[in-house]
Order: C-alpha cells, then structure tokens, then sequence
C-alpha cells in the first residue's frame, strides 16, 4: 500500500487538493505542498488548520521548490519520503515532474495536458506530443501515471468508460458539455489560471468527426443545452484535452467538447485576442522592456483563488452519449452539479476548483488502496470507473445518470 503524498503547485485546485487529502490522510499518511513560493503553500496548510480537515494527527508540511528542475523535484521526493505525487501546478511542469516520479519510483497524476510556455500546443494528438512518449519508461519502471484526473479531463473520461461498460453496446458520439452557471460578481475574470484559461481558447479548435480531426475556430460552433439543475444554457464546441484520449480509444464515435460562455465573456476575449494581448511571443515596449502581452493579462487580472468568497450559483459538468442498446437508438447523459457556495464553505474554494481538486485525491486513494496502482501510464477512461465514481460520491462530487428510464443518483455500492 502506497502512502504520502507530495503536492505540487499553490493555486486554488491545489487548495481543494490539500484538504481533501487532509480529509483522508489516514489513508494517505504525510502530506506535503511544494511551490515555487513556499509562502503560498503555508497559506494552504493555514487554510487545512482553520477548517480542522486533517481527520487524524499527522504531518503536513510546505516546501519551495522549482517544479520545471526534474532533480530538485526528485531530490524532494526522496526527502518527504512520498510515494505519489498529485502536480496540480502549471501544465508547463508536467513532464519535468512525470520524469521526476519515473527516476524515484513514484506514482504520478496530473489533470491537464503537458504545454510549452512559448508555444501554444495545438496539434492532435496532444498526448502523443509528450506524456505518451513516455509510455514505455513508466512501465519498466513500475511507476503509476494517471494522466488527466481533474474533472474535464478526468471526470468526464471515466463518464465515457461507464457509459461504454453499462449503458450501450455501441458508442456513435460523445458530448462533454461543462457549464458554469454561477456568478463572481467581477467585471471580468476567469475561473482558473488567466494564462492557461486564454491559451485553450486561442488556437484552432478540434474535434474528432467522422472518423477523423475537424476543425473550426473558437465560437464558431455553438448551441443551446437544456440541463438538469443549471436549464437552458449555450455552449460553444471547444478544443480540449479529453477530445485527445477519448477520440483514441473510441475511433467509431464523434468526440466532441462544449464549453459555456456568456456574451459579456465573448466579447472580452475577443477584443483581448484582437489586438494582440493574449499572444504567448514577447514583444518590445517603446521604453525597451520585453513582455509577454498573455502574462500582463494574467497580471492585471483578479486571481482565481480570490473569487469565491463570493461565488453563487451552480456547475453542470457531464457527457451526453449516443449509440445503441440491444439495437435501439438511445442516449444517457451521466454529470455532476456542483454548487460554489457549498465548496467554499467546505474547503474555501470556488466551485471550478472544487471539481478539479477532488477527483486527483480520489484518484490518490485508489493508488494508496492498489485499486489504481497499474504500474503503467493511463488515462482514466483506461481505468474501471465503478470504484472512481463510488468514492467521488463520498467525498464531494455525487454522479448522476439521466436516460430514458428518469433521473437518478449512481451508486454501485
């Protein structure tokens, strides 16, 4: 049985990380929280304190580290003694810190996609750019990575996997719809980091139609949702992470990912866009100073961690699944609602981060329990979803499933 976690990053998904992990630290041994700023980790653990979440005695403890440094995060490793480690920092880390975790022996999770700070990583298939490659080292070395085991991606790929073991006998498209349906009250603001947030949404969008990669641009495709909780709502077919493995494993179906956004939304992004502030290549002020124009964005913007004091409203996050069943047409809608309001009472976040930050702690504990402990790199529709799904249910994210036989909670005991 695997204990001790390491936890990489400090923002808001590695707040909710750092608590539920406390919530469950009888299971997950010591824990600990590394940033490039050591003093953003101490705030984390200040927070796990205030909100008494460690469920026994133990250790909890900050550390600074330079996460893109593979030998500083190895040299930690082996200094806190962890044996998995969730990187819920920057996705600019992820290969630094997977090849970390191979070196030391260490089992591996992240919950986006690896990208290069100067370029924006746009080219399906994205897994097979980086984490893919390596493959075959996590094997012979024995190490577990689970690869995208936020909630999109994550959440949403084991939706699929369940969706192909107990609901249909054949997939023809899968629709991951996210909808935010609450408020932070800001003028403008993004719910995860600035940089990350903007970069998703600047390059082509693909999906997986037809047998084959489909492009379109940002906004192009939209649509109107009727959802449970949340109601009508639109969403635009975006480019996304899970698009990338789920088009992978399932060639037969069309893969497809829908994101909501509002007008006022829209039209920011698209004024920023226009003149040329959210381009990730440096430019040269007239007093000579060389900026990225997407980091003064980021700068200027509110942090996402400060949004949910007052966050309200609701999330809907789910697949939507066509195909056939016993040789009929039929379709099943399998999501999650979150409410922000309750996840920051709970662990002082907002609800976005909520939905991240739960799922890599489940994903930790099935590691600790060998449940998940393949040996092998993953994505998690690779994984059987039944036990991922019932400890969700418990600690904070309860799926429900929506077909023609009504609305109802999953719970496979």
């Amino acid at each position: 049985m695997k204990k001790n976690v390491l936890i990489i990053g400090a923002g808001g998904v590695a707040q909710v990380v750092a608590h539920k992990c406390a919530q469950n630290n009888d299971i997950l041994g010591d824990l600990h929280i590394a940033s490039r700023t050591a003093s953003k980790c101490d705030d984390i653990i200040a927070s796990v304190d205030e909100k008494k979440s460690m469920k026994v005695p133990g250790t909890f403890k900050s550390h600074a580290v330079d996460a893109m440094d593979t030998k500083a995060v190895a040299d930690l490793i082996r200094k806190t003694g962890a044996e998995i480690v969730i990187n819920v920092g920057t996705p600019y880390v992820n290969m630094s810190v997977l090849d970390a975790c191979i070196e030391t022996g260490t089992a591996y999770m992240d919950t986006a996609i690896h990208e290069e700070p100067d370029k924006i990583c746009e080219t399906p298939p994205w897994y097979a750019n980086y984490e893919w490659k390596k493959r075959e080292a996590c094997e012979k070395a024995g190490v577990t990575a689970i690869l995208g085991v936020g909630f999109d991606p994550g959440v949403v790929n084991a939706y699929a996997r369940l969706a192909e073991d107990q609901y249909l006998d054949k997939m023809t498209s899968i629709d991951i719809v996210d909808i935010n349906a609450g408020s932070h009250g800001k003028y403008f603001a993004t719910n995860f980091d600035p940089e990350i947030n903007f970069r998703e949404f600047t390059g082509t969008v693909y999906s997986w139609q037809n047998g084959k990669w489909k492009e379109n641009r940002m906004f192009e495709v939209g649509r109107e949702w009727d959802l449970p909780v949340v109601g009508k709502q639109k969403a635009y077919m975006s480019g996304h992470d899970e698009v990338h493995s789920l088009a992978n494993r399932y060639k037969d179906a069309d893969v497809r990912f829908w994101m909501g956004f509002g007008d006022h939304y829209i039209n920011v992004f698209t004024v920023l866009k226009s003149i040329g502030l959210l381009s990730e290549q440096p430019v040269t002020t007239a007093e000579g100073l060389e900026v990225v124009p997407l980091k003064v964005v980021k700068a200027v913007l509110p942090d996402p961690a400060s949004l949910a004091p007052g966050y309200s409203g609701k999330t809907c996050i789910g697949d939507l699944v066509k195909g056939t069943k016993d040789g009929k047409e039929t379709e099943v809608f399998i999501y999650n609602v979150a409410d922000h309001k309750e996840a920051y009472e709970e662990v002082g976040s907002q609800g976005i981060s909520y939905t991240a930050g739960v799922p890599p702690v489940a994903a930790a504990i099935l590691i600790a329990k060998g449940d998940w402990d393949v040996k092998k790199m993953a994505n998690v529709e690779d994984l059987d979803p039944k036990p991922f799904i019932n400890l969700l249910n418990r600690i904070g994210l309860p799926t429900r499933v929506k077909d023609a036989k009504g609305d109802r909670a999953v719970d496979f005991g």
